[in-house]
């Protein structure tokens, strides 16, 4: 049996807000083709941990490797790290694509201009085929009748599908999804959850921070509890969910059902 290498390692990741430590030193792995659900309260640090893996958060501390290569980062000078390679960090995000619970769509441009826009412009594709690619993805989350329609007309659940369709653009190595249903109404959050479901089918390596936790246990090849930016407890669905170890995850599941 072939083992399975890392896709993303995150080792001893540290992260302060001013004196709060957020993030505890860390430690993560996510083997090619895992689905990684993060849970665990409001503050837990779940959030941060996904924004330090593509570097919109910079750790205190602590490295990330992505498909085998380590971000270069160095001193600033006041106890923080910023990235030493600025083009390594872009060409990384590239195959880190991002899904944001705010949808983070660009308001001014189409459906359409806001899935070809990363392809033309950081990846160097042409107009013709970022736009057949395009409508491909938007047919594959249900929205290509909406292609020409601007952000403020769309749903929240709509909205979230052509954050999926946008962040799918770019060919990602790997995907990160934070929240993504959390700032949807309770009737749409099914249509997100199936797009990700399908998404999951094709073996995509994710780390997706949710409050579903029924999504979590169904799509989930690992979990991961995070707990005051600590890693509290991680395993199976079926360890974490039916055979919990620690009194914190033991009362994070009951809090829950």
């Amino acid at each position: 049996m072939t083992e399975k290498t890392d896709a993303i390692h995150v080792s001893d990741l540290r992260k302060s807000f001013g004196s709060i430590e957020v993030l505890k030193g860390v430690s993560l792995s996510a083997h090619e083709g895992d689905v990684i659900a993060i849970i665990g309260g409001s503050g837990s640090g779940k959030s941060t941990l996904l924004r330090c893996i593509n570097m919109l958060e910079l750790p205190n501390s602590g490295s990330v490797t992505v498909q085998g290569e380590t971000i270069l980062m160095q001193s600033d000078g006041a106890g923080g790290l910023i990235p030493s390679d600025r083009k390594q960090i872009e060409r990384l995000r590239s195959r880190l694509a991002m899904v944001f619970q705010s949808f983070n769509l660009w308001q001014h441009m189409t459906v359409l201009e806001n899935v070809i826009e990363a392809p033309i412009h950081v990846l160097g594709v042409t107009r013709d085929e970022a736009v057949a690619r395009a409508e491909g993805l938007l047919r594959r989350v249900g929205l290509y009748e909406k292609c020409g329609s601007y952000p403020a007309y769309l749903s929240g659940g709509q909205q979230q599908r052509a954050a999926i369709a946008r962040a799918l653009a770019v060919k990602p190595y790997a995907m990160l999804f934070d929240e993504p249903t959390s700032a949807l109404d309770p009737e749409l959050v099914g249509e997100v959850l199936t797009v990700i479901s399908d998404l999951v089918k094709e073996k995509r390596t994710m780390i997706l921070v949710t409050h579903e936790m029924k999504f979590a246990r169904n799509v989930a090849s690992h979990v991961v509890f995070l707990a005051n930016g600590n890693i509290v407890e991680q395993g199976t669905p079926e360890q974490i969910f039916e055979a919990p170890k620690s009194d914190q995850l033991r009362r994070f599941i009951s809090s829950i059902h």
